[in-house]
């Protein structure tokens, strides 16, 4: 092809696309033609920034039908790169906006570990101080090459990795570099963002953890109603067999918020230690087990008679693993296959060298985390890129705070981070009473 035949192709590819934003920015419904055309050019990065941008406010201006988030989900698969394998394939994931919950530390080691495939697809950091791909390099690379992921999952059933790490819904990625700024995401793209990355690692059983609360993503009992009607949605277009749980969240689960002390509680409770945070296990096994029910749905009839004989429920099966140890086990196992250390211990992640408090300036009852302020404050002590910065919950919901008490603690790689960081917490208070 001559060159400028080529340039031509690229011109009318563009032509296209732009087409198809302008037809949306004015309220219209598109084919998959002119989605794909979209997708193509922002997978390209031949779309650009501005271009981009303006094709995801319409999306939240307007809102796309189930027809177009179908449309936008296979256009995303379609313009990137995809993994297969072979029977049931797990996965959990959670829509975010919660800081301090990484039951996916906690879900993927169990599933593994009960037999089931469960190659999970992880993201980093969007709305939150940290997303789950920034957790689990503390404690092992996330940035994996296609075949090197199979590798790992042949040898341990599961793997934690960054899902853009080799163009898995490329575009899906360049639009969240562009929302990034702003801390904020559509429901539909947090649907259709989901949902590409799971048809294109070849799940076909997934469990939906959707949190609604006052300070998270999703406020309205009703809108999660909403959002789980289109999960389900686009799991019967893509033959997945899908469980999503809606779930009340007014606070983080666990204390710790910052990559490395979320991922030492997530090790805590792998390793079933004392002070590990029940909240946080809790939920990771009411997913674990689900998810594992599901599974169960499609197994082989001998091994759902030998579930229930021994374990009575999935949910006692998923328990069952993490108590005897065999979740740690396997957990060590994929963090030596992704090229980390196994033999970590939970007390061996420390937090940045500097740190300060906020004090109760008076007595009485936590009533209210402010989830907002908590990420605000996280990041400007400088998470997820410093990994061992955040905030730790000294006090949560319900508990009895006394005057001048430590409510939270502040850690910070650097002093100009954590004077800030401070500032901001006491400008912008992360716990009310």
């Amino acid at each position: 092809m001559k060159k400028s035949d080529l340039f031509k192709n690229e011109e009318e590819e563009l032509r296209k696309a732009l087409e198809a934003i302008q037809k949306k920015l004015v309220g219209k419904r598109l084919t998959y033609k002119e989605v794909f055309a979209v997708m193509d050019e922002i997978a390209r990065n031949r779309l650009g920034d501005v271009l981009t941008t303006y094709f995801a406010a319409s999306g939240f201006a307007k809102g796309f039908t189930n027809k177009e988030l179908y449309h936008l989900t296979r256009s995303m698969v379609d313009t990137g790169e995809r993994l297969s394998f072979k029977g049931i394939v797990a996965d959990k994931h959670s829509i975010g906006g919660v800081p301090g919950s990484r039951t996916t530390l906690i879900v993927v080691p169990i599933v593994a570990a009960a037999g089931f495939t469960v190659p999970k697809s992880s993201s980093r950091a969007i709305t939150s101080p940290d997303g789950t791909a920034d957790d689990m390099e503390v404690l092992a690379p996330v940035v994996l090459t296609r075949e090197k992921i199979y590798k790992v999952v042949k040898k341990t059933n599961g793997c934690i990795v960054w899902g853009g790490s080799f163009g898995i819904a490329p575009a899906d990625d360049i639009m969240i570099k562009v929302e990034k700024p702003l801390l904020f995401e559509s429901y539909d793209k947090i649907l259709v963002s989901i949902m590409a990355k799971k048809v294109a690692f070849g799940s076909n059983h997934v469990v939906i953890d959707l949190p609604y609360g006052k300070s998270v993503k999703v406020h309205r009992l009703k809108d999660a109603k909403i959002l789980k009607e289109k999960f389900q949605y686009l799991a019967r277009q893509f033959h997945i067999k899908i469980k999503v749980l809606i779930q009340r969240t007014d606070e983080p689960l666990g204390r710790g918020i910052g990559p490395v002390l979320e991922t030492r509680e997530a090790l805590r409770i792998l390793q079933q230690k004392s002070e590990r945070p029940l909240d946080l296990e809790e939920r990771s096994l009411t997913l674990a087990g689900e998810l594992l029910k599901l599974c169960l749905t499609d197994a082989n009839v001998n091994l759902k008679k030998e579930i229930k004989k021994t374990h009575g429920s999935s949910f006692n099966w998923a328990k069952n693993i993490l108590k005897n140890g065999l979740a740690f086990k396997k957990m060590q196992e994929i963090i030596r296959a992704q090229g980390g250390n196994p033999n970590i211990d939970s007390e061996d992640l420390k937090t940045g060298k500097f740190k300060d408090t906020i004090k109760a300036k008076e007595s009485g009852i936590v009533r209210r985390i402010n989830t907002r302020n908590l990420t605000m404050v996280a990041r400007i002590l400088g998470a997820p890129e410093h990994k061992t910065t955040g905030v730790y919950l000294n006090k949560k919901l319900g508990e009895e705070v006394r005057k001048n008490e430590t409510i939270c603690t502040l850690y910070s790689e650097n002093m100009y981070n954590l004077k800030t960081g401070k500032r901001s917490a006491i400008r912008f208070p992360i716990i009310s009473l």
